[in-house]
């Protein structure tokens, strides 16, 4: 384990990373990894993940056929700068053998099976974009990291939306996003605690509207004997997706620990038992949601708390959520943390099935891998890279779902450009997910800080280049004015802009983030 007081050497690997051999060093780095499939089926730990992927960054394998009289097969890739071909005595090897030499770009891949009777049959073909794969210097940040996390931190707390909460116990539905109460009131609070613990001239309004949003949660939460006892809903009023069928009278089961982080976190700023007390049974209430095997349903009945589908929860907040609350001494949390932990590891990460869980996307009836996410490798592999005895297993695990973060969801450049010539969104960043496939600040976030574990574990300097690639572009996004961090990095004109979306627990991920990569960096 590399020790912390060692982080703020980045300084140094900054200004050194600005020698081009440097990164020519860590280009080549990068380049030879991306020969390496990212988990793939032949591995015989999951089936083949990639079905529904439409691009890749590290060279692919696939679920090739294989027929009983085929001797050998060829693969070829074309696109329209050329062909490149290989043999193999196996259906599932990767595209190693060549994926460096084909540049980035819509390819076309054909295998063919060279049968007994010495012709050749296709036996698959698949149409993906080979990506552009990381090639340092990116842009380099245009503001130091505190600066930047505190301006977008004002933002949020500038919002007449939020100041609404001085004088009002309810939330100014002006911000339809307030429609989702834990996700967006719970950021709200954070947002507000986080002002008054770095901006003291602040901190008496920033209370007060943190108290007035967690007085709202705690009066619209479940009472004490109820199943969901404590959990405040995922939906409120008829707003966006609380409207759809499949919503109403339903709670998205792990959404309740993010309002429970909020009042560890108003707990912290005050003192006040009550939001301590608050937070403490909303983990009690979990640790009776939980099944035998470590898992949780998705999404319950508000009221009954029975499971409304088959599916189970990815687990990463939850786990997050009580290894906090042991934080606090509250060690009754960590049996039902390590069943979590063993559900996840044998299950999840086994299946390498990262599936996309959001509020406003139906999540029953998906395909196995139909909806992958970042959201849900990347924190993952930052939960285990924090583990106080991370195995050489957790160790690889991390690795894995990174390399699958990067592989599907970040894009260190773009391929399609407006017809002015420039790109339609701006790279480095990360989407979020199959079924959303826009660049999110949250996402960048999730990616870079998995980055920043695996640099605090291993001292991998490229992890850390990659990581300040995408932190740095948050930056160059946000708004030099007002202090606004986007939700998402895309062009716009005029008038579309000016609808564009704004969510306030994103941009809370980039403060945070901003404010690690500050520490890091000596408190720039």
């Amino acid at each position: 384990m590399i020790a912390k007081k060692l982080l703020p050497a980045i300084v140094l690997l900054v200004i050194a990373c600005a020698c081009s051999d440097e990164y020519e060093k860590l280009n080549r780095q990068a380049a030879k990894e991306y020969l390496i499939p990212v988990r793939p089926a032949s591995e015989g730990r999951n089936p083949c993940w990639n079905k529904f992927a439409k691009k890749f960054m590290y060279a692919p394998a696939f679920d090739v056929p294989d027929p009983s009289d085929a001797l050998s097969y060829r693969f070829t890739v074309s696109s329209d700068t050329g062909s490149w071909s290989f043999e193999s005595k196996r259906p599932n090897v990767s595209l190693a053998p060549v994926w460096n030499s084909i540049p980035p770009g819509p390819i076309t891949l054909v295998v063919e099976a060279k049968l007994i009777c010495d012709e050749y049959e296709t036996v698959y073909t698949r149409s993906f974009l080979r990506d552009y794969p990381f090639e340092g210097p990116y842009r380099d940040a245009v503001r130091d990291y505190r600066e930047a996390a505190i301006k977008g931190a004002l933002y949020v707390h500038l919002m007449p939306e939020v100041q609404h909460w001085i004088g009002s116990d309810v939330p100014d539905m002006a911000y339809s996003h307030n429609t989702y109460p834990c996700k967006i009131i719970g950021a709200t609070i954070r947002n507000e605690c986080l002002i008054a613990r770095e901006l003291p001239e602040r901190r008496e309004n920033a209370l007060a509207v943190a108290r007035s949003a967690a007085g709202f949660l705690i009066r619209m939460s479940r009472p004490e004997d109820a199943p969901l006892a404590y959990f405040p809903p995922t939906y409120y009023l008829d707003k966006e997706a609380s409207r759809r069928e499949w919503n109403q009278g339903k709670t998205m089961t792990l959404e309740a620990a993010a309002a429970g982080q909020a009042f560890l976190d108003l707990y912290d700023a005050t003192g006040e038992q009550e939001y301590f007390d608050r937070a403490a049974g909303i983990g009690r209430t979990y640790v009776n949601l939980q099944r035998e095997d470590g898992s949780l349903p998705i999404k319950v009945d508000f009221l009954t708390g029975e499971p409304v589908n088959e599916v189970c929860a990815m687990l990463h907040p939850l786990l997050r959520y009580f290894r906090r609350l042991e934080s606090y001494g509250l060690n009754e949390f960590a049996p039902a943390r390590e069943k979590g932990e063993r559900w996840m590891d044998e299950v999840a990460v086994e299946r390498f099935d990262m599936t996309g869980q959001f509020e406003d996307v139906n999540v029953k009836g998906l395909e196995p891998y139909q909806n992958l996410t970042n959201c849900t490798a990347a924190p993952y592999a930052s939960y285990l890279l924090k583990k106080p005895e991370m195995s050489p297993k957790d160790l690889q695990n991390a690795i894995d779902l990174i390399r699958l973060s990067e592989d599907q969801f970040v894009h260190w450049a773009y391929h399609d450009v407006t017809q002015d010539g420039f790109p339609k969104k701006n790279a480095p960043c990360v989407h979020e997910q199959y079924h959303y496939e826009m660049p999110v600040d949250n996402s960048s976030c999730n990616v870079a800080n998995a980055w920043l574990d695996l640099y605090e574990a291993t001292g991998d300097k490229l992890a850390l280049a990659k990581a300040k690639a995408l932190i740095d572009n948050i930056t160059i996004q946000q708004n030099a004015v007002n202090g606004k961090i986007p939700t998402t990095f895309e062009w716009r004109e005029t008038g579309k802009d000016r609808n564009r979306t704004f969510w306030i627990n994103c941009s809370f991920s980039s403060v945070s983030t901003l404010l690690r990569m500050a520490s890091l960096n000596g408190g720039d």
